[in-house]
């Protein structure tokens, strides 16, 4: 295992109608409370992706998960060769119901030839809606996203139709489109590129991790990302107590208003999904692939090199929930 490093991740979904408010603690989980407060889906990838999610009695024969203390780790497996016909297991895709969250990963996915989309965190709405049909049925927020080691990371709304962005927006990170339709854009949404390259993949790893947080309210969705080291990390944030204020935390790294797009008709209460998956639409792409620099086809590459993704794992130390 290499070097371990450190993500916080803040998720705050109570609805506020001015930029900024204070949120107290609700919960707070880690270690075995953590995986409890998830629902386990043994299912096909939605993204067409070289994995089977399995369910946790699987995952935990195969050693695809582990609980030591407060720390939980989730991965791939790395060890079956498989042919075209077999399909690979991956580490647990997950949904929880959960609110305002604060938490702490220490690793982060990375493999020279990652092949995947390593996405830290979907949060996504209508837990009753079939996981494939929820971006169009009930809208996605992606805090982090991002396909083999390409940094930086892209934070991302998938609506339905009738859902845009202005192109002018009081955050530090580069939007990557405006409209969010998923079926207007080839699935991708309306992304936001944080001003960080270390913000996700080997450089996040390299400098030790970071903090992502989200605050979502009635009328806009903030995301937020600091460096480990940053003197501009606020201190509720690195030292996390009963309560959090958002509005100290300065602008953000992406933010998405609803002055375009009404909230209420796009998004429900959300759900977190953790998820590793590899090749799929997005990093099987064949020009994603080819500007990776990764060999052969990503299939047969994941097919036949499981030990490449030994470092293909999440670490997570705590989970503590606001509102």
């Amino acid at each position: 295992m290499k070097g371990s490093t450190l993500l916080s991740f803040v998720a705050l979904a109570i609805a506020a109608d001015a930029q900024g408010a204070t949120y107290t603690l609700s919960s707070s989980l880690s270690g075995q409370a953590f995986l409890n407060a998830f629902e386990w889906q043994a299912i096909a990838d939605p993204t067409n992706g070289r994995v089977n999610y399995v369910s946790q009695t699987t995952a935990q024969a195969d050693g695809l998960y582990s609980v030591s203390g407060s720390s939980v780790t989730l991965r791939a497996d790395d060890t079956t060769v498989l042919d075209a016909s077999v399909s690979i297991l991956h580490t647990c895709l997950k949904v929880a119901e959960l609110g305002p969250l604060f938490g702490m990963l220490r690793y982060f996915p990375e493999e020279s030839h990652l092949h995947g989309f390593p996405s830290f965190s979907f949060l996504i709405a209508g837990k009753s809606v079939p996981i494939g049909q929820m971006r169009l049925a009930v809208g996605e927020v992606d805090i982090v996203e991002g396909v083999n080691d390409q940094s930086p990371n892209q934070s991302t709304l998938h609506t339905s139709a009738n859902c845009t962005m202005p192109t002018d927006r009081t955050m530090t990170g580069t939007s990557e489109g405006t409209n969010c339709d998923v079926n207007e854009t080839n699935n991708s949404g309306c992304g936001v590129a944080i001003a960080d390259d270390n913000s996700y993949g080997p450089d996040f790893n390299g400098i030790g991790g970071g903090w992502y947080a989200i605050e979502r309210s009635a009328t806009y969705i903030s995301i937020y990302f600091w460096e480990r080291g940053s003197s501009s990390v606020p201190s509720e944030v690195s030292t996390p107590g009963n309560t959090v204020d958002t509005s100290t935390w300065g602008e953000p790294a992406a933010y998405f208003p609803s002055t375009d797009c009404d909230f209420s008709t796009h998004f429900g209460p959300h759900n977190i999904i953790i998820n590793l998956t590899f090749c799929g639409d997005w990093a099987g792409n064949s020009a994603v692939y080819a500007a990776s620099a990764c060999p052969s086809t990503c299939v047969d590459y994941v097919n036949a090199n499981p030990t490449a993704f030994t470092d293909a794992y999440f670490e997570f130390n705590s989970l503590n929930i606001y509102e």
